[in-house]
């Protein structure tokens, strides 16, 4: 098949839009409180967003008002935890109209940490060992938690079902670092368990899934953070 310009499709480097895809962007949560005290956060352990945080956030709601990127977007969810959903609530006014209702979503959760949550990392790592899960990815973090693997592919499937509910709309998800780096390797082939990626806090990263399939569009972008004054 022959493109514009008469160039064939398939030679060319950088594929044509695909106006009938479904865009996925996904907004990792700002600093958190967790984060900066070093305590393991699942749902209990997470307290929101420290003051850095939401001014990491509020730069990001300021450029999307005045860039408007992210007004054709159709439907907006989060994770459960307080920082992504504090993080959803901070720029809400910008995603869509400004009036779509959040939803929850505790698969779009960080791993889920089972008993080591709420501990400082140094306690859980005395008390259940620290998994090494670039040689062994199955090892769960404690017990009743998940392992890097089957946090990827609950992640992953979590994503993927949100492109099947919405299809060929604008869906922007506030979440986490995790849930990008596990789109990352469910979409791309990399070859590896782990990619060890430092995905900044308040960064935008988008998909597109056509009939192509999955397509990155953009990752870690953090233009917004640079400008804050």
């Amino acid at each position: 098949m022959t493109g514009l310009l008469g160039v064939p499709d398939k030679a060319r480097t950088v594929p044509l839009p695909d106006e009938a895809a479904t865009r996925l962007v996904l907004v990792r949560h700002g600093e958190a409180a967790c984060n900066v005290a070093g305590v393991v956060g699942g749902t209990r352990g997470c307290r929101g967003l420290t003051d850095l945080g939401r001014q990491q956030v509020d730069a990001l709601a300021r450029r999307l008002g005045a860039s408007g990127e992210l007004r054709a977007a159709t439907a907006f969810y989060s994770s459960v935890l307080p920082r992504a959903v504090e993080t959803a609530e901070l720029i809400s006014s910008e995603v869509g109209p400004g009036n779509l209702v959040l939803e929850r979503r505790c698969d779009l959760c960080e791993l889920h940490p089972g008993r080591s949550d709420g501990l400082a990392w140094a306690q859980a790592i005395e008390r259940f060992g620290e998994p090494d899960w670039d040689s062994d990815p199955t090892r769960p973090l404690a017990p009743g938690g998940e392992s890097w693997s089957s946090f990827v592919a609950r992640a992953a499937a979590a994503v993927e079902e949100l492109v099947r509910r919405h299809p060929g709309e604008l869906v922007v998800v506030a979440s986490h670092a995790g849930v990008v780096e596990a789109t990352l390797l469910s979409w791309m082939t990399v070859g590896r368990s782990r990619l060890q990626l430092r995905t900044t806090h308040a960064s935008i990263t988008e998909w597109e899934h056509g009939h192509r399939g999955w397509r990155l569009l953009r990752y870690n972008d953090a233009a917004h953070l640079a400008c804050r004054s």
